[in-house]
């Protein structure tokens, strides 16, 4: 087995347009499968609403309430600015959920092991935390934001670009952060099944281990599925709360 044949970005078709590289991925298959996934399933909760809801969008209903509950509610100091900017951080958590579990069936891909997809989502993140704050406070009263309070004059020039830098910052770790977690697991998994084929010769005597590691470790990433989306969106709340409602 090829292991970096599984992460190659080669393209299924390639498509330049306006001197872009617009082609079709693996990643941007697994991406179009999950924004396709989610939108049927809201579809079809809001089928035939009625007074009294079905099991399924009753469930529907607990899933989107925790959610707002303990990721937007939860962070954001201000219950208006939390519920407005839900909307974002819900769909963030169930879009990068779908794509790390999309990721574990077999001949499949994970998208958010891929940087340029989840450097994507950081600076999307980026955008509408920036937006947000500048929205709420004007341009000038958000830059004044970056600037603590008391602090002496003379210190401006470089307390100033270090905020700035330290907005960029967040993005990267972000990114990185998500990249970095699903694509080890996969590599992980990848590796012990790589192990099988080039022992196959022994395999009745090899076999065992690595199929049990293989199990262990796939029980394992659906946990880990779980907890990267939960703290990308958990972080995205932070960053719009940070901007929203600086403290100094």
């Amino acid at each position: 087995m090829d292991i970096l044949h599984h992460f190659s970005l080669h393209p299924y078709r390639e498509i330049h347009l306006f001197g872009f590289d617009l082609s079709v991925t693996k990643a941007v298959v697994m991406m179009w499968i999950a924004s396709f996934l989610l939108i049927l399933l809201f579809l079809l909760s809001r089928r035939g609403r009625r007074e009294v809801p079905t099991k399924f969008q009753n469930f529907i209903e607990v899933v989107v309430q925790f959610l707002r509950d303990h990721l937007s509610r939860g962070t954001i100091e201000d219950e208006k600015d939390a519920d407005r900017w839900f909307p974002i951080i819900g769909t963030l958590f169930l879009f990068i959920l779908t794509c790390n579990l999309l990721g574990l069936f077999p001949g499949s891909f994970t998208a958010t092991s891929n940087i340029n997809v989840t450097a994507g989502l950081a600076i999307l993140v980026f955008i509408i935390s920036q937006g947000a704050g500048i929205l709420k406070h004007g341009p000038l009263g958000y830059l004044k934001t970056f600037i603590p309070r008391g602090i002496p004059s003379w210190i401006l020039p470089l307390m100033l670009p270090v905020e700035i830098m330290s907005q960029f910052a967040k993005p990267f770790s972000l990114s990185v952060r998500l990249f970095a977690n699903m694509l080890a697991g996969h590599v992980v998994i990848l590796v012990f099944l790589s192990g099988l084929v080039t022992l196959r010769g022994f395999f009745y005597l090899v076999a065992p281990l690595p199929l049990a590691m293989t199990l262990v470790m796939n029980l394992f990433e659906i946990f880990v599925a779980f907890i990267q989306a939960y703290i990308f969106a958990t972080l995205t709340a932070v960053y719009l709360n940070q901007a929203l409602h600086p403290a100094h």
